[in-house]
């Protein structure tokens, strides 16, 4: 089933297992597979659409499907290749990653299994997050459950004579209370629950505040579930109600909800500070060097320069992927004229967003001097030592 006009633009599936809703999100999620243009220069990433086996199931549930699709990357070096599956209900797999090297275009085949315990029918798709962005095309599937005594039951029309078939419905939000940012992405979902007294077809919709935004069909033999989703964009609160149109006519519940639309937070702002400044003067040649911590609360390129006596001797930089410290030295040099009578050392340190100094005394240099011992000369009066004949 495929989502049209208002439905299209409303809906998205939401809250409820991947064997109810695969359905009724079909061609919501990922569309035709298209590559971003984020990501290294020159990387080529392409993929194939998800195949499935079995790809149309009949017979008993819970059965388990296998998905697996081929993705080509072309690698220089190391390469790290991040993917998601996307789910036919809307939900999205957990980011794996595999780490490729070598050079030329390499191909790696990934999979999954998801078992599935009623009827349904959707998709699959797998999309790449590094080193460039790519979506695959969906790749189909469907399962038809069929229950064990099933095959003991006589084979009769299901308009039998004792009438139209009876049919129910009841309905729920989930969750029935959001706040938060209202963005693009799934945030009120709705389960219904049809019953029916004997083996049928039913065709039902959604109505969301007195709009039709969805409508489809399905088997029921004792009960199923189906659902719907949208996503809000302002605050405001509101009812969704299942409609039954046949073969029997009922209406569900009022699923009430309510919408808080808060503005996102702001993103936490990165300083950078400096400390433990530590100086030592090395008297064998005079020689000064320091060193202090540098640190950030969060992800910054910071630069620095050491200074002696107000003159710039020593800068640098780095890159700080997070929250962390480091530490960052001055080189031992030597000292000469003024400077080797002591004086200030200090380092001042720059972010995106701040800078900081921090300042610290060294000693003057102590003069080491070496004497060699003196020799003692021989008395004037002593006799002048004998040669040997």
């Amino acid at each position: 089933m495929k989502f049209s006009g208002l439905a299209a633009r409303r809906a998205a599936a939401f809250g409820a297992s991947a064997a109810v809703l695969a359905t009724l999100t079909a061609g919501l999620v990922a569309g035709p597979a298209q590559a971003a243009t984020a990501g290294k220069t020159g990387v080529k990433v392409s993929a194939t659409a998800p195949k499935a086996k079995p790809g149309k199931y009949e017979g008993d549930c819970p059965v388990k499907v296998n998905f697996s699709a081929k993705i080509k990357v072309s690698v220089k070096g190391k390469t790290e290749l991040a993917y998601r599956w996307l789910h036919g209900d809307g939900s999205k797999s957990k980011v794996s990653v595999i780490k490729l090297k070598g050079k030329g275009t390499k191909s790696v085949t990934v999979k999954q299994s998801i078992t599935f315990k009623e009827d349904v029918k959707g998709w699959e798709a797998v999309q790449v997050l590094s080193p460039k962005k790519f979506v695959t095309k969906k790749g189909y599937f469907s399962v038809s459950c069929a229950e064990a005594e099933r095959e003991r039951e006589p084979k009769v029309d299901i308009h039998l004579p004792g009438g139209t078939p009876s049919v129910s419905a009841s309905a729920w939000a989930n969750p029935d209370s959001y706040v938060g940012v209202c963005s693009p992405g799934n945030k009120i979902g709705f389960t219904g629950l049809i019953k029916a007294d004997r083996p049928t077809w039913v065709k039902y919709r959604w109505v969301l505040n007195g709009d039709a935004v969805d409508y489809g069909k399905v088997k029921v033999r004792h009960a199923a579930k189906v659902g719907f989703g949208f996503s809000p964009r302002e605050s405001h609160r509101g009812w969704a109600q299942l409609q039954i149109l046949g073969p029997d006519r009922a209406w569900s519940n009022r699923a009430s909800y309510s919408v808080w639309c808060k503005d996102p937070a702001p993103a936490p702002v990165s300083k950078v500070a400096v400390s433990g400044l530590v100086t030592a003067t090395n008297h064998d040649g005079c020689k000064l060097g320091a060193h202090a911590t540098v640190s950030t609360t969060g992800s910054a390129k910071v630069s620095w320069t050491w200074r002696v006596n107000g003159v710039s001797v020593s800068s640098g930089e780095s890159f700080f992927r997070g929250s962390d410290s480091k530490t960052v030295t001055l080189p031992e040099s030597a000292l000469v004229g003024e400077a080797t009578k002591g004086g200030r050392v200090s380092l001042t340190v720059s972010g995106p967003n701040n800078t900081e100094s921090i300042f610290q005394s060294y000693a003057a240099c102590k003069v080491v001097t070496t004497q060699a011992p003196a020799t003692q000369a021989p008395p004037t009066d002593a006799p002048a030592p004998s040669t040997a004949a």
